[in-house]
C-alpha cells in the first residue's frame, strides 16, 4: 500500500482565516496608532457637518484622541476614548466628554449599524458662560450653575428616536429684559425634564417642591423652539398681575429658531 500524502499546511480554509486574522490585526492597527488628526484631515470632505459647528484642531489617535470644536461661537473640547466593539450586535461603544473653560458633560455613546446610537451622559452648566447669547435672544440669566442629573437620547432614522433627561437648578437671582429696564427676583429650587414629542423635543421647567409647569419649549426637528411661560412663572418671580388668571394660563408665548441660522 502507499503511503498516505501528506495534507498541506495552507489548505482554502486555514489560507482565508489567515488572511481575515491579518486583515483583523491591520486594522486594529490603524484604529489604535494612526493620527486622529490625519484621518480628520482626509474624511472632513465627505462629512457633511451643520454651519453652526466648526472642526479647529484634532489631536491624539483614533482610538484616543480629542478635538477643539466651536459651536455656534463657544469653544469647546471634545474628547473620545473607543471601546472593544461587539461583533455580535455590530456596536461600537464610545466614552466621550465636552468640556469649555466652566462647564462639562461626560458620558458613553453606542453606536450601532447602520446609523443608530444610544448617549448616556450627566454633568454641568455654568450659565455664566453663555450670557451673551443669552442676552441676545432676549432670555432670562440666572445665577450659577445647572446641574444635568442624567440625559438618555436615541439617535434613528436620521432624528432623536428617545429622549429622557433630568437638570437641576439651586435657585437663586434671576434677571430678565423689561423694555429698557431689567426685572430681577429671587426664585426657589428649579428643575426641568425632557422628553420625546411626535414633532421633536419637549422641555418642561418646574418648582422643585411644587406642581405644573412653570414654562415649556418645543424643540421641532427643523431647528425651531416654541417657548410658552405660564402665570405660574409669574408668582414664582412675585410680578403683579390680574387675578383673574390662573396658574395654568399662558401668558407669554414665542416661536423662534433654536441656533443661529435655523428656519
Amino acid at each position: 500500500m502507499n503511503a498516505a500524502e501528506p495534507k498541506s499546511f495552507l489548505r482554502p480554509g486555514k489560507l482565508f482565516l489567515l488572511v481575515l486574522l491579518g486583515l483583523f490585526v491591520y486594522f486594529g492597527a490603524l484604529v489604535v496608532f494612526v493620527p486622529a488628526g490625519w484621518v480628520w484631515h482626509q474624511a472632513s470632505a465627505y462629512v457633511p457637518l451643520p454651519p453652526q459647528i466648526q472642526v479647529r484642531q484634532v489631536a491624539g489617535r483614533v482610538w484616543d484622541g480629542a478635538a477643539g470644536v466651536v459651536i455656534a461661537g463657544f469653544p469647546v473640547r471634545v474628547q473620545w476614548q473607543l471601546g472593544w466593539p461587539s461583533i455580535m450586535t455590530l456596536e461600537q461603544p464610545v466614552k466621550v466628554s465636552v468640556s469649555s473653560l466652566q462647564s462639562s458633560i461626560s458620558g458613553d455613546i453606542v453606536l450601532g449599524w447602520p446609523e443608530n446610537a444610544r448617549v448616556n451622559a450627566r454633568g454641568k452648566i455654568a450659565v455664566a458662560e453663555f450670557e451673551e447669547l443669552i442676552r441676545r435672544s432676549g432670555g432670562a440669566m440666572i445665577e450659577g450653575d445647572v446641574s444635568i442629573d442624567h440625559l438618555a437620547l436615541e439617535w434613528a432614522d436620521e432624528r432623536i428616536a428617545r429622549a429622557d433627561g433630568l437638570a437641576r437648578w439651586a435657585g437663586g437671582r434671576v434677571s430678565w429684559p423689561m423694555g429698557d429696564q431689567t426685572g430681577r427676583a429671587d426664585f426657589p429650587p428649579m428643575k426641568a425634564n425632557l422628553d420625546t414629542t411626535d414633532g421633536g423635543l419637549a422641555l418642561v421647567i418646574a418648582e422643585q417642591a411644587g406642581s405644573g409647569p412653570a414654562a415649556d419649549a418645543n424643540i421641532l426637528w427643523n431647528g425651531m423652539m416654541e417657548l410658552r411661560v405660564y402665570k405660574r412663572m409669574i408668582d414664582l418671580a412675585d410680578q403683579p398681575w390680574p387675578d383673574s388668571a390662573s396658574p395654568d394660563d399662558v401668558v407669554f408665548r414665542v416661536r423662534q429658531p433654536l441656533l443661529p441660522g435655523a428656519r
